[in-house]
C-alpha cells in the first residue's frame, strides 16, 4: 500500500513540474511576439524606417523598396501604399468607413480572417469613426471582424492609419481608395490578440460610405 501510495505521489509531483515547465508568463509570449515580428520583417525584406524619415516623405512609405514604418508609440509597423483620394477625417464628426482586409496570425504563420474574397466586391465590413482633437476612435457597425471577436470596439491598430490617409470615394478617373499594411503587436490588436498574446500582418483599405 505504502509503495502504492509514493508511486502516486511521484507522479503528481512529475505532473506539476511539466505543468510549470510548459507554463509561458506574459512576459516569455511577449519575447516570442517580439522575435515572431522580427523574424517576419527579415523574412519579407521590409526596410524599416523612422517616424523622422517617414514625416520628410510627406507621411509616406516607399512600396518599391518594401519600407515600413516603425510607430514607436504604438509598436505599430506600417506601410501606405496609397493615401487615398478625399481628406483626412474631420473634426467631432463621425463618418462610416467601408473596409476590405486580410488577417495573417505572425505567430502561427497562417491567414487567420479575411472579407476581400475574390467575387464578393460588396462584401465589406463597417466602422463609424470619428476625431476628436489627435484622438481617434471607432466602433464597428457589421461585418466579419465583429462576428468574428464578438465586439463592437475596434482596435487601435485599425485606426491608427487614419492619421495618415485620406478618406473618399472614387469620382473620376485616377481616384483610388487608400490602401495600407501594417503589422500589429497583440496590444493594438483584436480581441483574441490581446488574449493570446500574438501579432497580426493586415491589409486593409478604407472609403467613405456615401
Amino acid at each position: 500500500m505504502k509503495k502504492l501510495f509514493y508511486t502516486w505521489m511521484a507522479l503528481m509531483a512529475f505532473g506539476v513540474l511539466l505543468s510549470c515547465s510548459s507554463y509561458e508568463t506574459y512576459g516569455e509570449k511577449k519575447e516570442k511576439e517580439r522575435n515572431a515580428i522580427n523574424a517576419y520583417i527579415r523574412n519579407h525584406n521590409i526596410k524599416v524606417i523612422e517616424e523622422s524619415q517617414f514625416v520628410q516623405q510627406d507621411s509616406m512609405t516607399d512600396v518599391s523598396k518594401n519600407e515600413f514604418v516603425y510607430l514607436s508609440k504604438s509598436g505599430i509597423y506600417l506601410q501606405i501604399e496609397r493615401k487615398g483620394c478625399g481628406h483626412k477625417l474631420e473634426e467631432n464628426k463621425a463618418v462610416t468607413v467601408l473596409f476590405r482586409f486580410s488577417e495573417f496570425n505572425i505567430l502561427e504563420d497562417t491567414m487567420q480572417l479575411r472579407n476581400d474574397v475574390n467575387g464578393r466586391p460588396n462584401y465589406l465590413d463597417k466602422m463609424s469613426v470619428s476625431r476628436s482633437s489627435a484622438s481617434i476612435s471607432g466602433s464597428f457597425v457589421s461585418g466579419v471582424m465583429m462576428s468574428a471577436y464578438g465586439t463592437s470596439a475596434v482596435p487601435n491598430g485599425f485606426l491608427v492609419p487614419f492619421h495618415y490617409i485620406n478618406l473618399g470615394r472614387p469620382e473620376k478617373e485616377g481616384d483610388e481608395i487608400a490602401k495600407i499594411h501594417m503589422i500589429v503587436p497583440h496590444s493594438q490588436g483584436q480581441a483574441s490578440a490581446q488574449q493570446y498574446v500574438y501579432p497580426c500582418f493586415y491589409t486593409i483599405t478604407y472609403e467613405r460610405e456615401r
